[in-house]
């Protein structure tokens, strides 16, 4: 019995951990790698033998958990792919745009390389084709929360809501060893109480083995009412002004939490009656699968949607989905709020609207939500005087910005309350999902706080687990 960990370790994104137990190897998650420095994992050989895997256990459909699950099948996994009805939906549209996106990338990087005469750090294919991606969605099995999952012999998964986004789990996993039960749990992501669309995440009162995240693990997020101040105070600024509002925006759940947000300021008059555009087909349909599964939202959620008090939204919302309509939002004169996607702009129409407006210092752009190390998000968060979009270096002369609470992962304290709800210490508890310094510091608060041993697993680290059970 044991764990191996192949992502997201000491790092944020590529979250793939594999379980060996109750005579089954199971991976939980299979994610693509967006820090610059690690993006060559995304073409090397995986690090697991994927036709010798029983199943695979998806906590929800962002890229980071998702991405290399094309990957997977390609090198030979023909197993079920277990995960929430709103996922399935959800992770067929982000495969398939990711598909579209790596081969128009790798198009369009390769004729840039060949006139400046140089050659790329990565190869001229991409990750995965839309061919490869189409292949996971036979595989792909929609179960409830807390309907048991039957895998080998002795073990028994169930998914528990994570709160993160919509139809995000947890995996609780007990697999039995003879000696007695052994009970894991894969925390995903985990989500902040008291946000808008999703529920607060389940409480699990006993394990042996908690593999948790641990992104925010180092500081607290605003609440509500401080997201929407900071929202309209920067909305209002620029308008006066008269730049653009650009918000990288990620597709899922960011992109509907932000439109919620919006409403509420133009409903109460607090920001003035702009264009909003959600430039970005992903979100778009991303979107239209949040209307579809309204059984998954927060109470509050569900009821703004039955009442009909975000119906309001089509007099300022502009869907966008065609390149066409994308390119003549460019066109207009005055202030618009432009949502593009990718969320840490490593892609997709938001380097474009960025290629535009950073060197204008009547613009503003707007960061809701976490920049991994090494992507043009944290370049330009974090101060870099000039960046390069597109093949060309451009001065940062917009004003940036950063909306903290706006995060569907949970903070500091939030994990810390969520660790607490457990009756007994686990045996152990990994910490993954979080940079080097974040994941270190909170394991040491844990320590403190807590008295419990933690562990920070190295990427390709093992762990045995034969001494585990509680009894």
């Amino acid at each position: 019995m044991r764990l191996r960990f192949l992502g997201a370790n000491r790092q944020v994104t590529g979250s793939c951990t594999l379980l060996e137990a109750g005579g089954a190897r199971i991976l939980v998650d299979c994610g693509l790698y967006q820090e610059r420095e690690l993006l060559r994992r995304n073409w090397d050989p995986l690090p697991v033998d994927a036709a010798t895997l029983d199943a695979v256990i998806l906590t929800h459909a962002h890229l980071d958990h998702c991405g290399l699950l094309p990957k997977l099948v390609r090198e030979g996994f023909s197993g079920p792919i277990y995960t929430t009805p709103p996922t399935v939906e959800l992770v067929e549209i982000v495969l398939s745009d990711a598909a579209r996106i790596a081969e128009d990338d790798v198009a369009f990087k390769k004729a840039r390389h060949a006139r400046e005469g140089r050659v790329g750090p990565h190869p001229y294919v991409p990750v995965y084709t839309t061919e490869e991606a189409e292949a996971v969605f036979p595989l792909l099995r929609a179960v409830g929360y807390g309907e048991p999952i039957r895998i080998g012999r002795s073990l028994v998964a169930q998914l528990r809501d994570a709160g993160h986004i919509l139809g995000s789990a947890m995996a609780e996993i007990v697999a039995d060893e003879g000696a007695g039960p052994q009970h894991f749990v894969f925390t995903g992501d985990l989500g902040q109480p008291e946000v808008p669309i999703v529920r607060e995440p389940t409480r699990i009162r006993r394990a042996d083995v908690v593999v948790m995240e641990s992104t925010y693990g180092d500081r607290d997020h605003e609440r509500t009412r401080e997201i929407e101040d900071q929202l309209a105070e920067a909305i209002v600024a620029t308008d006066r002004r008269g730049g653009n509002v650009l918000i990288p925006t990620f597709a899922i759940e960011r992109a509907q939490q932000l439109l919620l947000h919006l409403a509420q300021l133009l409903e109460e008059r607090r920001i003035p009656p702009l264009l909003v555009f959600l430039d970005s087909p992903m979100a778009v349909n991303v979107t239209e699968v949040y209307a579809r599964w309204a059984e998954y939202m927060d109470e509050e959620t569900r009821d703004a949607l039955a009442s009909g008090r975000l119906a309001n939204v089509a007099r300022w919302l502009k869907l966008v989905r065609s390149a066409e309509e994308s390119k003549a939002i460019n066109r207009i004169r005055g202030t618009c709020i432009i949502l593009a996607g990718s969320g840490m702009c490593t892609g997709g129409r938001i380097k474009h609207h960025l290629a535009l407006n950073i060197e204008r210092s009547a613009s503003t752009i707007l960061f809701a939500g976490y920049q991994a190390q090494g992507t043009l998000g944290r370049q330009i968060l974090q101060g870099d005087p000039k960046v390069r979009i597109l093949g060309r270096n451009y001065h940062v002369r917009a004003d940036v910005r950063q909306i903290q609470g706006l995060s569907a992962h949970a903070g500091r304290d939030d994990l810390l309350a969520w660790l607490g709800g457990f009756e007994a210490p686990p045996r152990r508890l990994f910490l993954v999902h979080g940079e080097e310094e974040v994941s270190l510091a909170f394991a040491q608060r844990v320590r403190g706080d807590l008295g419990w041993s933690v562990d920070v697993p190295r990427y390709e680290e093992e762990a045995l687990l034969a001494d585990a059970s509680t009894g």
